[in-house]
């Protein structure tokens, strides 16, 4: 038998939910991994057969499903926590958040957020996020020496900042990281155009130019775009959208606005395949379709929307291509099973819906579903395991709701990374726990005189 052959472990969970290519829950099926890759999966008695050897993982109470995709976030806002979080989001993100930012950045800021970030994904079963960086070279420092799956985003405003000028500062910043991580197998990168720093339609048209010529992609959030001036929606606006459009003269719904500012984009060229915009509640059906229709995608981050958009809601037939968490500054807790439940609930979404875009559809979102998103052979190993019954939640027949509505993220046990243990029966094996309950205490009191200045 060659090593190619040879399973390294078996993970026997009571359950398996591969999501792809069938959306199924296998019972009695395990998994055999090599080389951080899936090498196979088929009935545990089999496998234990065919790979004698090997080591077993026997998880009997556990459902074992593919390792979450937090398909947006800035995972150094860990150490900014505890804001006062009240919507809309541009008037929070400019008046309270980007202040404090301005002040606390540093790279010891980010790399250590950055660093509690990853720890608190993985003990929520998050084997890969997109970052939102303000400081991305220093992200992406940290994301290589944890050896965890991420892509960062790369920053992009014509207003000066502590990193760069002006928007050709800071597209010579992303080309040198572009050449930096242009092989790297667990770091991507990405366009993060920051429009509440400003941001004109000249240099978004500059940034569709250079996107196509490195095949990059684009992730903006809707609800910082900024309305027409004299046109902010204001907070009584009522977020249904009409179904036969706005009237002119007539006082436009939030919903409505969102769909203006697609269609400026789709003018800009921007929305294509690649294209990513952030903020389902902001968006109608119409606005979702018409990302569909262009090949982008429609990424949600429920709890976090609810908490900034006051009164908003998601519209009927408003599906979103993949969940995120934002910044934890406003939701708190870096949880993409709560996102999921969230999603469920608002967008009227099914559990194995649900559970298809905290894991295979932020893949295919962040361009990594040849990698990451399902078990199938071939892939690499990003595995979450959710104990069921730790909670009393032991389902009877409907598992994928047992873990969308039953389960929290305390109830993961194990979380493997391209092969490699992450956690392990509910300890973290990648960090030391102590230094960073120390970093987070010592962060703790730096920010609060930070934030009383």
């Amino acid at each position: 038998m060659s090593s190619a052959d040879t399973a390294e472990f078996l993970i026997e969970p009571r359950w398996l939910l591969p999501v792809a290519p069938a959306n199924a829950v296998l019972e009695g099926h395990a998994v055999a991994v090599s080389g951080g890759r899936i090498l196979a999966l088929g009935p545990a008695a089999d496998l234990r057969q065919r790979y004698p050897t090997c080591t077993r993982v026997v998880r009997e109470r556990h459902a074992l499903l593919p390792g979450l995709v937090n398909a947006h976030t800035r995972a150094c806002h860990t150490l900014l926590r505890g804001l006062p979080v009240r919507g809309p989001r541009l008037r929070w993100l400019l008046e309270t958040l980007a202040p404090l930012e301005r002040r606390a950045l540093s790279a010891d800021l980010v790399r250590d957020g950055t660093r509690l970030g990853i720890a608190e994904m993985l003990r929520a079963g998050i084997t890969c996020y997109a970052d939102d960086s303000p400081l991305p070279e220093e992200s992406a420092r940290v994301v290589a020496a944890a050896q965890v799956r991420a892509l960062i985003g790369l920053p992009l405003s014509d207003a000066p900042s502590t990193s760069a000028e002006d928007a050709t500062a800071h597209l010579a910043r992303a080309e040198a990281l572009w050449d930096e991580y242009r092989n790297d197998a667990r770091i991507g990168l990405y366009f993060a155009p920051q429009p509440g720093a400003g941001l004109s339609d000249a240099t978004l048209a500059r940034l569709r130019r250079v996107a196509d010529e490195l095949d990059a992609r684009i992730v903006i959030h809707l609800e910082e775009l900024p309305y027409p001036p004299g046109h902010e929606v204001p907070p009584s606006v009522p977020t249904r959208e009409p179904s036969a459009g706005v009237a002119d003269g007539a006082t436009p719904t939030r919903h409505a606005w969102g769909v203006r500012r697609l269609m400026h984009l789709q003018a800009i060229g921007l929305l294509r395949p690649g294209f990513a915009a952030i903020g389902a509640l902001a968006c109608s059906e119409d606005g979702a379709q018409l990302l569909a229709r262009h090949g982008a995608a429609l990424i949600a981050c429920p709890q976090a929307e609810l908490r900034l958009q006051r009164g908003a809601r998601a519209l009927p037939g408003t599906r979103p291509a993949a969940l995120g968490t934002d910044t934890p500054a406003a939701c708190y807790a870096l949880d993409v099973l709560a996102e999921a439940r969230s999603a469920a609930l608002l967008c009227g979404l099914s559990a194995s819906e649900a559970l298809r875009l905290a894991t295979l559809g932020g893949a295919l979102v962040l361009g990594l579903a040849t990698q990451i998103g399902s078990i199938e052979p071939g892939k690499s190993a990003d595995l979450t395991c959710v104990d069921l019954e730790a909670a009393g939640c032991r389902p009877a027949t409907d598992v994928a709701s047992a873990i969308v509505f039953g389960a929290t993220r305390t109830q993961v046990s194990d979380v493997w990374s391209a092969g490699r243990a992450a956690v392990s029966n509910g300890r973290l094996r990648l960090f030391d726990e102590e230094e960073l309950a120390t970093l987070a205490s010592r962060w703790a009191q730096r920010l609060a005189l930070e934030a009383a200045a």
